[in-house]
């Protein structure tokens, strides 16, 4: 499949069309899409009005864009008017947003055209997308192994060439752990780079949206178009979208990286190989390689799994029967709102939120919510100090390869799979993961590099390094 940047070249030249680009998309969801379940739904009527417009503005003459005419996956915690979103949950089984999330208008203002939603883990809460109420997506490298997740739609609609490039969220590692298991590139930028208005809560303090691709240039690509401030959401960073593209082919020449022991010990010995050979070819291009320790982010696995399912059993506490989605009636309000989030959630979302609500109960907040919130605290110090001394870090993305389904039948098993991508997102700094090497049955080993807020560009260039390393230029 062709890059992002090429499709949007040939629809502006007109060596293409939008309309062609879509039904190529379309015929390669359906060849795989009944086999790896990616795609929950296909707006096929209003993808093809969008592609449309494209190509008759550029029959006229316009500059559509840097994704014109680019068929685009988006994740099915998104809202998008009219389509329904689902977050693969039976609570919100037909709900049809009134309004588009902020990223939605600002990727079809860029030439794109979304052509459907993607499978996920119920309300993004899963690292391998086996706990969405509408059945696990597969690893298209390996469809007897897990995407990762939470966002492991996107992230297979990007590996199983249905669309080259794709929009997930990054709450504890969601986009880049399954951009490590389906060996693409996986952005979670600077908390509040991308606005957050229309993408439905898990965590607010921790959820971030970002790309999915094939390569960095494409990433870079896609997250300048969706960057910037936003009104819609407090949280957004009071500034525009900041330079990506134009920095991707930096290098990284006089650059001192961080090698942070807590980011890959305890990992499989082929994803520590991994990680060293990265470290390597970051060197033989000119960086300055520094040894580093954090030994705070050991205690992120615990802070998050604290803090999250906190803002969780909040932010899930208006799925009732009330307002949206699904509603089981019964005698009274109470039984009703009891009955429809008993038969409307599944088993992970109700662990969380019952976590959460015992974790924020009056006698146990200061012990467990209150000293959640300071390990956070020591967790941002702690990349400030490291980030003082370096200009970046580098780590490994996961344990291990894409695992089988059913491996990891144990939650605290599943929990560990982040320990590695949780710190980044207590900090709010950027992280990108990128394909670098092989492990086990010859799948994907994704690296990690870790930059503090805003150094976005930076990480992109370190990350086209390895991509060239790598032989994927």
């Amino acid at each position: 499949m062709k890059t992002a940047v090429e499709i949007a070249n040939d629809v502006q030249t007109g060596a293409t069309t939008a309309v062609a680009q879509l039904d190529a998309a379309y015929v390669a969801i359906e060849a795989r899409n009944a086999e790896l379940n990616v795609f929950l739904h296909l707006d096929k009527e209003g993808a093809r009005k969008i592609a449309q417009a494209i190509d008759a503005r550029v029959a006229a003459g316009e500059n559509i864009g840097p994704l014109a005419g680019v068929p685009i996956a988006i994740k099915d915690n998104l809202c998008q008017t009219g389509i329904p979103t689902t977050c693969s949950s039976k609570i919100l089984e037909g709900w049809k947003p009134p309004y588009n999330a902020t990223v939605i208008d600002r990727l079809v203002a860029a030439g794109a055209v979304p052509v459907g939603k993607t499978n996920l883990d119920e309300f993004a809460m899963g690292s391998s997308t086996e706990n969405s109420a509408f059945g696990p997506t597969r690893n298209p490298l390996d469809p007897s192994r897990v995407p990762g997740g939470s966002s492991g739609g996107s992230a297979a609609a990007v590996a199983g060439d249905m669309t080259s490039i794709s929009l997930g969220s990054d709450t504890g590692g969601s986009i880049r752990q399954p951009a490590a298991f389906c060996g693409i590139v996986g952005m979670k930028p600077t908390y509040g780079l991308v606005s957050r208005y229309g993408l439905i809560a898990f965590a607010s303090s921790l959820d971030q949206i970002g790309p999915f691709s094939k390569t960095v240039m494409d990433s870079a690509v896609l997250l300048e178009a969706i960057a910037g401030h936003d009104p819609l959401d407090s949280t957004s960073l009071p500034e525009p979208s900041p330079s990506l593209v134009s920095h991707v082919n930096d290098g990284v020449a006089g650059k001192r990286i961080g090698l942070v022991k807590e980011l890959y010990e305890g990992a499989d010995e082929s994803v520590i190989n991994a990680v060293m050979g990265a470290v390597a070819a970051l060197k033989e291009a000119g960086a300055q390689i520094v040894e580093l320790s954090i030994p705070e982010l050991r205690l992120g696995l615990s802070a998050y799994y604290l803090i999250a399912p906190a803002e969780a059993s909040s932010n899930l506490a208006r799925f009732d029967g009330v307002r949206f989605g699904l509603r089981v009636d019964a005698e009274d309000v109470t039984a009703m709102m009891e009955a429809t989030r008993t038969a409307g959630f599944g088993a992970e979302v109700k662990r969380r939120i019952m976590l959460g609500t015992y974790a924020l109960s009056a006698g146990y907040y200061d012990a467990y919510y209150g000293q959640a919130l300071k390990v956070r605290t020591l967790t941002i110090n702690a990349f400030q100090k490291a980030y003082a001394q370096v200009d970046m870090l580098i780590g490994a993305t996961t344990p291990g390869v894409a695992f089988k389904f059913g491996a990891k039948s144990d939650p605290m098993e599943m929990y560990l799979n982040d320990v590695f991508t949780i710190p980044t997102n207590l900090a709010g700094d950027p992280a990108v993961s990128v394909s670098f090497g092989k492990g086990e049955e010859n799948l994907p080993i994704g690296v990690q590099l870790l930059g503090p807020g805003r150094s976005e560009a930076s990480l992109y260039a370190a990350a086209r390094v390895l991509e060239i390393a790598d032989g994927r230029s």
